[in-house]
C-alpha cells in the first residue's frame, strides 16, 4: 500500500505512521512525504500467530485440549444409540412377521438414510427406563419406552420441509401416554406456526390404557390433537399413512387428515378393537373385516388412497404432494407441461350418442390431463363419480366427473358426499376444478333416501356454491336435473360453463320427459305403430330443444368447443382465469359443511 503525507513530517513520523497502517491492514506500506517521488520509509507487517495457533492458545487456556469428543460427549451418543434401537428386542423381531419396517427404517426409507432432518423429544420418558437413569434402579430390558413410542422431527421430503411424526410399534404397540402425546402436540402447533405440510405416519394402538392419568381428558391431553387437526385443516395439507391397527383414539386422525392412505393387509381402523367388539355386542369379527383398508376404501370412503406395500405408500404420497401447496396462502406448484397420455382427437369418438350408453369417463381425462398426471382418489368409493388430481399444461386441477360406466353416472349419495369433501380440500388449497358433466341427475328412489340423497347433495351444491377457485364446467353429454347444478353449471359462478356437440342440458331426459307430459295422450291412440311414430317424434322435438346448440344460441352456456380443441380451450381458460378474484357473503361460516 502506498500513502503520501505532508511534507513537514520527519522521517521518524513517516515510520510511526507507516508501521501502525502496516499492522492495521496486515501489508506492507510504503510512505511518501510531501511532493517527494522517492518513499521515504517502506515498513513491513509485523509477524502474527495463525487463527488456528490462536484458536489453540484460546482454548488452553480453559484447560480443554483440542483432543476430539468428550467422555461426556460419546456416553449422550451411547445414549442416543440405545434410544434408537426402539422398544425389546422380541417386538423387534416380530415386525418382519407382521411385513412392516421398524420405525427408525421406516423413517429412512421416506427421508433417506439419517431419517429425520431434526429430532423433537428423543430422550421423552428417558428417566423412567433407561439403565443409565437414576430414577431406575432394576432395569427390566421388556419395559423399554424410548421417546415414549412416540417420533416427531422435521423432514425433507421430494424437496418440500414437512413436519412428521411416527409410531413405534416396538413400544407397548405405538400407544399414546403422557409425554408422547406433548411431542405431538408440539408439532402440531408448530406446523400451524412454520404453514408446513404435515405427515403422519400412524401405528397405534391408541391410549395407553394403564397409564391415562395425565393425558387422556388434560387440556393439552389428546383431546387436543383433533382440536389442533381441526385448527390445522385447510391451513396446511395433513397426510396420514396407516401401517397397522390404529384403535379408537387412534383412528381419528387419519379420518381428520386430508389425505388418508391405508396399506393393503396391514393397515386398519376402528372406533374399538374386535376384542371390544365382541364385548359389547357379541359380534365376532376379525381386525381386517372390521376397519381394514377394503372396507374404508370400498364401504366408508375413509380411505383416499390404498397401497401394495410401504414403498408403494410413499410412491403415492410422493405424487400426491405435488399437487398441493404448502399451505393456503400459497398456489400449488407448477411442473413441466406434457403431452396427454391419448390424443385429444379421440374425445367425440368416445362419447357416444346415445344418451344412455355408458363409456369410461376416464378415456376423455387422459385425453385432456398431461401424460401420468392424473392420480384418483377414493376410486372405490361412490364411482359414479371420478374425483382426481391431474395437471393440464403443467398446472395442478382437481377434476371432478360424472362415470357413465357406473349405474349411468347418475349421483348417489355416496358419491356427491365424496365430491363435496373433494371440491372443499380443493377449494382450500387453491387448486382450481374441472368439472366433466355427463349424469341422469341425483338418483331417485326409497333407498337413497334412507342414505340422505338429499343431505348429501345439498353438500355437493354447497361446496360447489361455496368454492372460490376457478371452476370451469364441460357438459359431456346429459346434464339433466339438478345434475348440471351440482356440476358447477352456469348457475354457480364457473368461469366458463362449455358444451361439446353431444350436450344436452334439461330437466329430465327425453324418455322421462314425454311419459311425464304425453303419456295420456299416447295412450289414446291405438293403432300401436302410429303410437311408435308419434313418440320418435315428441322425442326429437325434445332433444331439439334441449340439444347444446339451443344453450349456445340462448346463451346459456359460453361455447361449443370442438372435442380436439377441448384440451387447449381448458388450458387457455385456467392460465387467463389464474389470478381470478371471488368473495363471498360477510358472515362467520355457512352451516351447511
Amino acid at each position: 500500500m502506498d500513502i503520501r503525507i505532508g511534507g513537514d513530517a520527519s522521517d521518524e513520523e513517516a515510520r510511526v505512521v507507516g508501521s501502525a497502517l502496516a499492522e492495521h491492514v496486515g501489508e506492507n506500506v510504503t510512505v511518501y512525504v510531501g511532493d517527494a517521488e522517492e518513499s521515504t520509509v517502506s515498513v513491513e507487517p509485523p509477524e502474527t500467530e495463525s487463527s488456528e495457533s490462536k484458536s489453540r492458545e484460546s482454548e488452553g487456556s480453559v484447560g480443554t485440549a483440542d483432543h476430539g469428543p468428550t467422555e461426556r460427549e460419546e456416553r449422550l451418543r451411547e445414549e442416543i444409540t440405545d434410544i434408537e434401537l426402539g422398544g425389546p428386542e422380541k417386538y423387534r423381531e416380530r415386525l418382519d412377521d407382521q411385513g412392516k419396517l421398524f420405525v427408525r427404517d421406516r423413517l429412512d426409507l421416506w427421508f433417506g438414510e439419517g431419517g429425520f432432518t431434526f429430532e423433537d423429544g428423543r430422550f421423552a420418558g428417558f428417566d423412567d427406563w433407561h439403565p443409565d437413569s437414576p430414577e431406575v434402579e432394576d432395569p427390566d430390558p421388556n419395559t423399554r419406552l424410548p421417546g415414549d413410542g412416540l417420533l416427531t422431527g422435521a423432514a425433507e421430503f421430494e424437496g418440500r420441509d414437512i413436519h412428521a411424526m411416527a409410531n413405534d410399534f416396538t413400544v407397548k404397540a405405538g400407544s399414546m401416554a403422557e409425554k408422547g402425546v406433548e411431542k405431538f402436540l408440539r408439532m402440531q402447533q408448530r406446523a400451524l406456526k412454520t404453514g408446513r405440510p404435515v405427515l403422519y405416519l400412524m401405528d397405534s394402538s391408541g391410549g395407553r390404557i394403564d397409564q391415562q392419568t395425565g393425558f387422556f381428558a388434560n387440556r393439552e391431553g389428546i383431546g387436543k390433537y383433533y382440536y389442533n387437526h381441526s385448527m390445522l385443516s385447510g391451513r396446511v395439507p395433513q397426510i396420514c399413512v396407516l401401517y397397522g391397527p390404529c384403535i379408537a383414539g387412534a383412528a381419528y386422525t387419519p379420518v381428520f387428515a386430508d389425505f388418508t392412505v391405508m396399506v393393503e393387509g396391514m393397515s386398519a381402523m376402528a372406533i374399538a378393537s374386535p376384542r371390544m367388539v365382541e364385548m359389547v355386542t357379541g359380534e365376532e369379527i376379525d381386525l381386517q373385516d372390521l376397519g381394514g383398508a377394503q372396507v374404508h376404501a370400498a364401504e366408508s370412503g375413509s380411505a383416499d388412497l390404498v397401497a401394495e406395500d410401504e414403498e408403494h405408500a410413499r410412491e403415492l404420497v410422493a405424487q400426491l404432494i405435488t399437487y398441493l401447496p404448502d399451505n393456503s396462502d400459497e398456489k400449488p406448484p407448477r411442473a413441466d407441461a406434457a403431452p396427454p397420455a391419448r390424443s385429444p382427437d379421440g374425445i367425440d369418438s368416445v362419447i357416444p350418442e346415445q344418451p344412455n350408453r355408458g363409456y369410461d369417463v376416464h378415456e376423455v381425462i387422459d385425453r385432456v390431463a398431461d401424460r401420468g398426471s392424473v392420480l384418483e382418489l377414493r376410486e372405490q368409493y361412490g364411482p359414479e363419480i371420478v374425483t382426481a388430481f391431474c395437471r393440464i399444461d403443467g398446472r395442478p386441477v382437481g377434476v371432478v366427473a360424472n362415470q357413465p360406466a357406473h349405474r349411468a353416472g347418475a349421483i348417489f349419495p355416496d358419491a356427491a358426499e365424496k365430491a363435496a369433501e373433494f371440491v372443499w380440500t380443493c377449494d382450500a388449497y387453491n387448486i382450481p376444478l374441472l368439472y366433466l358433466c355427463d349424469t341422469p341427475g341425483f338418483m331417485a328412489g326409497s333407498q337413497v333416501e334412507k342414505d340422505g340423497i338429499l343431505e348429501q347433495g345439498k353438500k355437493m351444491i354447497y361446496a360447489t356454491s361455496s368454492a372460490t377457485v376457478p371452476k370451469q364446467c364441460v357438459v359431456l353429454r346429459k346434464a339433466y336435473g339438478a345434475g348440471i347444478y351440482a356440476m358447477s353449471g352456469p348457475a354457480y359462478d364457473p368461469e366458463a360453463t362449455l358444451g361439446l356437440p353431444s350436450g344436452e342440458i334439461a330437466i329430465m331426459g327425453p324418455e322421462a320427459a314425454i311419459n311425464a307430459v304425453y303419456r295420456n295422450r299416447l295412450d289414446d291412440i291405438e293403432d300401436d305403430e302410429e303410437r311408435a311414430e308419434r313418440e320418435a317424434e315428441l322425442r326429437e322435438e325434445y332433444r331439439e330443444d334441449i340439444d347444446v346448440h339451443r344453450m349456445a344460441n340462448e346463451v346459456v352456456i359460453d361455447e361449443i368447443v370442438p372435442p380436439s380443441d377441448l384440451r387447449e380451450e381448458l388450458a387457455a381458460r385456467f392460465a387467463f382465469y389464474e389470478d381470478v378474484e371471488k368473495s363471498l357473503p360477510d358472515k362467520k361460516h355457512g352451516t351447511v359443511l
